[in-house]
């Protein structure tokens, strides 16, 4: 189910913004950066939809959108501008987790409910960490499963775009609440998927 597959075909789309970028002198770290601004205000943007107006949902769903477009922009402009580097790459992983732990925080602290969020961000942390970690041991990096990055960030949008007119509860929770629980519940089974892999493969 994952997107990432399609990265490849994206590509004519992201000339404009990777042009564009490369014109102001931005670096691809600095376009990391600034995705990793637009996951803090989406999670700005959660917490208010949930807290005052159901409006700030499509606020929030506008921004993730926009951190995941940036997400792939970056490595098109570090390939454009030779300069590619473990370094850049580090840097990407790392702001792409805190993007996150703040994105599903936005989300729990916006419904107040915290145990649902650990179980998500928990299941979400988990299923990158197999990804690198088959890696480290001598493996290619795994982006497969059930959802990746992704898909996890084209499903966070879109629950914010229909967060807006379906505020209230759904089977006793809202429509974020159960976005938490199928964040949780497809990010363990994604993470699980990735270790057996990853055990196969070594053996």
């Amino acid at each position: 189910m994952t997107l990432d597959r399609f990265r490849p075909y994206v590509s004519r789309f992201l000339d404009p913004f990777v042009t564009g970028f490369d014109r102001v002198g931005m670096t691809p770290n600095g376009v990391s950066v600034l995705a990793f601004g637009m996951a803090v205000l989406a999670a700005g943007a959660f917490f208010l939809g949930g807290r005052a107006d159901p409006v700030w949902y499509l606020v929030a769903a506008v921004l993730v959108f926009v951190n995941g477009w940036l997400d792939i922009v970056d490595g098109a402009l570090a390939r454009e501008q030779e300069v590619a580097s473990a370094g850049g790459d580090l840097l990407d992983h790392v702001l792409d987790r805190y993007a996150d732990i703040v994105i599903i925080g936005g989300l729990a602290a916006g419904i107040g409910n915290y145990l649902l969020g650990f179980l998500a961000v928990t299941g979400v942390v988990m299923t990158s960490y197999l990804g690198t970690q088959a890696q480290a041991v001598g493996l290619d990096r795994v982006y497969g499963g059930l959802v990746g990055r992704a898909d996890r960030l084209a499903i966070i949008g879109v629950v914010g775009v229909l967060a807006f007119p379906v505020p209230g509860d759904l089977g006793g929770l809202t429509l974020v609440g159960w976005l938490l629980v199928f964040l949780a519940v497809v990010g363990h089974l994604t993470a699980l998927q990735r270790f057996f892999y990853s055990w196969s493969a070594l053996d």
